[in-house]
């Protein structure tokens, strides 16, 4: 296809939206970096600025039960189905400002361009700024889509930060109503749409700007415990040792090597904490985390038996014990075949090829994707990074992506 068509307005549009996610990714809990955690000061910042641009827009945008902001547009008759655009503003540690934030904000630059010219459509358009699909500070993981919905894990209500920090507390002061968090299903949606940046290299490689997901991979995230004995570093001979960090170690290369094994199925150990933690101290305990993915179900309840059955076996081996324990877990997507095809009409529509793709990443679409039909947009990201300060889009494709999904949500008609 030929360059990529975007109009002035589109270009001025793309602008403001960059210019939003640079302010935007100010709040922050960690000066000097992007750090913004489920019901953190930084956090509740962000959604009273995110509320503030939307009374701007003429919406009246409010805080739910959940922690999330949720505003709507009404149609061209009051009452009408919506269709639900949105993506989560929490962050990793140390994160990069578009992950998330960029699909939050367009969909409010997408109600705002209907607003400015007073355009009503046969549906109503509702936006979400979920507070938590990230799962960094408490163990539980896209919270603010389960509770609408209708998913929401009660137990996430106990879970304490590092800190010592309850949730139902924390939720509480942020201005959310744990008592109504888990009642607050959202009613009358048509569909869900999420525009995200692809956290991966594909588009890039391939020279293009958006891409349309096909499906979202299943995971998996487990807590294992490992006890040993802790012991003088002097004292105790290497063969009388019950070392927990060693026989951790042992269990993450056999989780790399699990998931080297099968294409497609990616396995990480991305936390670990030691106890007591002394240099002169043999570890008595380890805590590590597990994120497993993969497209296929089956294939990731495989791996999952494999290294459940690996993490045992190496700790009968070594003299220590070990707990597995999951914390998530959340089917493979396969995302709305009319919703894909109405996402690659408008990316068509933009002088752009469309590319079909799946996502390696988790997203609040495949938790809404239970309450109604969903899909994703995808926008090219520089080498595919994510989860990184170094997170980086152009202007251009910024202003593709907007312009991609406002002439869906102008295209889009109620089954």
């Amino acid at each position: 296809m030929s360059e990529p068509r975007l109009s002035d307005a589109d270009r001025a549009a793309g602008r403001r939206l960059m210019a939003r996610l640079d302010a935007f990714a100010a709040f922050t809990d960690e000066p000097g970096r992007l750090t913004r955690l489920f019901l953190s000061e930084a956090h509740k910042k962000a959604a009273q600025a995110y509320i503030g641009w939307c009374a701007e827009a003429g919406l009246a945008a409010r805080i739910d039960a959940a922690g999330n902001v949720v505003a709507r547009y009404e149609g061209s008759r009051a009452g009408a189905p919506a269709l639900m655009l949105g993506s989560h503003i929490d962050t990793v540690r140390d994160a990069g400002r578009y992950d998330g934030n960029y699909g939050a904000l367009a969909a409010l630059a997408v109600v705002e361009a209907l607003a400015a010219g007073g355009e009503r459509l046969g549906h109503a358009v509702e936006i979400v700024a979920f507070g938590d699909e990230e799962g960094v500070r408490f163990r539980s993981t896209l919270t603010g889509s389960r509770a609408l919905a209708g998913r929401y894990d009660e137990d996430a209500l106990d879970q304490r930060d590092s800190g010592g920090n309850v949730m139902r507390d924390a939720l509480r002061a942020f201005g959310g109503d744990p008592e109504r968090a888990t009642m607050i299903r959202a009613e009358n949606v048509a569909a869900f749409v999420e525009a995200h940046i692809e956290q991966g290299p594909l588009l890039e490689a391939e020279g293009l700007p958006l891409g349309v997901v096909s499906a979202i991979n299943g995971a998996t995230r487990l807590e294992v415990g490992v006890d040993g004995m802790a012991g003088h570093a002097g004292a105790t001979p290497m063969r009388l040792r019950r070392d927990a960090l060693t026989a951790a170690a042992e269990m993450a290369l056999a989780i790399e090597t699990r998931a080297r094994a099968e294409a497609d199925l990616v396995a990480t150990v991305g936390r670990l904490e030691v106890w007591p933690g002394a240099t002169n101290v043999i570890p008595g305990h380890v805590q590590f985390s597990i994120d497993l993915r993969a497209p296929d179900d089956r294939r990731r309840a495989a791996a999952l038996a494999d290294l459940t059955a690996s993490v045992h076996s190496i700790a009968a081996a070594r003299g220590v014990s070990a707990t597995v324990a999951k914390t998530h877990e959340a089917d493979a997507f396969v995302c709305d075949p009319r919703i894909v095809a109405g996402l690659t009409r408008a990316v068509e529509a933009l002088g752009v090829r469309p590319r079909l793709l799946p996502s390696g990443a988790g997203h609040d679409t495949m938790i809404m994707g239970s309450l109604c039909p969903a899909g994703m947009l995808f926008v090219r990201c520089k080498g595919g990074v994510s989860h990184n300060p170094l997170e980086s889009i152009t202007l251009e494709d910024c202003a593709l992506g907007l312009a991609a999904l406002t002439g869906f949500v102008r295209e889009f008609r109620i089954a």
